[in-house]
Parts: C-alpha cells; structure tokens; sequence
C-alpha cells in the first residue's frame, strides 16, 4: 500500500528544486546584489523546511537573525559600496583553489553520509528524542551537554566584534568641525569655485516623473545633474536625459499654447 504524503515531505518536494535553483544562481549571476538575493531565496525556504520539521526555535532563528538581519546587512553593504567595484582576478592566497577543492569534496562526503543516515537509518522521532519539547531540549543541549563549546563561541564572536572595532577605529588628527566652521567652508567655496552653498536639488523637483532617478530641472528648464545619486549614476539607471529634454519642451509647448489662449 502506498503511504500518506505528510506535510513535512510535501514542503521538501515543493521547495527543493526551488533552492537547488536559486543556489545555483547564486553562483552563476554577474552581479552581487542578485546573488545576495537569491541567496536570501534559499535561507527563507531553509527556514520553512525547519518549520516543517517541528523545529520552531530555528525557523525563527534562520528569518530573524540570517535572513533579516545578517543577509540584509550584506545587502545594504553591497547596494551602497559595492556598485561599480571590480574583484581582481589574481589570487594573492597560493593553494587557494586546491584547499577550495579538499573542502568541497569533504563537504560532498559529509552530505552524502547525512542523506544516507537519513534514508536508510532508524530515526527515533522527535517525540522520543526530546519528550519535553523542542526549545527545552535545545536549551538542555546548549547549557548542559555543550556549555563550554557555546561559551567558548560567544568568548570568540565577543573577540571578533571587538577587534573590527579597534581595526576601524582611527584617531582624529585634526579638530573636529562646527556648525560654523561647516556653513564658512561652503561660503568660502561659493566665493572661490562658484559651489551652491545650498542643499542639492532633490530628485523629480519641477519634472514630469516624480522619482529618485529623475533629474530636476531647474528653473530655466535645463538640468541639475546633482540632483541625481551618484550610486544610480555608476548603475546607468537614470532617467534618459533625452526623453526629460522631449517632456520639458512638450510642457513647453502647452504652457506656450495656455498663453495665446488667454491673450485671445
């Protein structure tokens, strides 16, 4: 007789091929920020298989912390610095590729084993391994069985976390500047190099598509080329000046035209 199809397994079948695909991709893919997208696809399906398998602590664990707090993180990181960057193709590390190669064999022979231990072992169930619930199991496992390991994990994270503070951490050479000493600074460039001494002009100001990447026009319909990011400037991605000069002079046009109306 053929079994029932539990809900665990329907979730497995449903998103396997959905994350072999986005891993896939997110090794195949040019650009850093679809990587890290696809990425966050296969941590999000992660986490509902975890929740499939009556693993609540980490289900909440792998949204929370990786998937929202961590991966976002490289995200941002990536949309703000990395935009027009370019990784050098030289390695600087020797036997890099070889010790890449010895890691990934050992991780095949590991995933191997698991799926094996999986398929043809004797799994008790999770009612009979932890009878008084998940999270006081993992709480047990933690802070009784594997205290020092975890103690000796956040003793190392604590470590981490301070020393890239003490890393980025620069003394100041000079005098840090005031409100006033900003506000002379800009006067001084407006009278030597003829800089606007005020804000930029923000993005779709006086134009006909109100968006980031829109140029604002100024007030002789020319325009501001400020007022756009220069994030969005490497990306090749603002609005075609070409089509913004056919949208001021077709406005043009019909203020020209309102005006002879109201003469007549």
């Amino acid at each position: 007789m053929i079994g029932l199809v539990t809900g665990p397994e329907v979730a497995f079948w449903m998103l396997a091929p959905v994350m072999i695909l986005a891993a896939i991709g997110m090794v195949l893919v040019r650009k850093a920020v679809h990587s890290a997208l696809l990425l966050a696809t296969v941590m999000i399906c992660l986490a509902v298989q975890y929740a499939a398998q009556d693993a609540p602590f980490l289900f909440a664990v792998q949204i929370i912390v990786y998937t929202g707090a961590i991966l976002m993180l490289f995200l941002f990181v990536l949309m703000l610095v990395g935009v027009d960057a370019s990784d050098s193709l030289v390695e600087t590390i020797r036997g890099q590729r070889l010790l890449a190669g010895i890691a990934f064999l050992g991780f095949g022979v590991l995933l191997v084993a698991a799926v094996g231990n999986a398929i043809y072992g004797n799994p008790t169930g999770l009612a009979d391994a932890q009878p008084d619930g998940n999270v006081k199991g993992l709480a047990q496992l933690l802070f009784g069985k594997y205290v020092f390991a975890f103690e000796v994990t956040s003793a190392l994270l604590i470590t981490a976390a301070m020393g890239a503070m003490m890393l980025a951490h620069r003394e100041r050479l000079t005098k840090k500047k005031t409100q006033r000493d900003h506000a002379e600074e800009r006067i001084r460039k407006y009278a030597e190099q003829g800089i606007h001494p005020g804000p930029l002009p923000t993005p779709g100001v006086l134009a006909r598509h109100n968006a980031v990447d829109t140029p604002a026009l100024l007030p002789d319909g020319s325009i501001a080329p400020t007022s756009v990011s220069r994030v969005l400037q490497a990306r090749g991605t603002v609005f075609p000046e070409a089509e913004e000069r056919a949208d001021i002079e077709e406005v043009r046009k019909l203020d020209a035209g309102e005006a002879e109306g109201d003469d007549k």
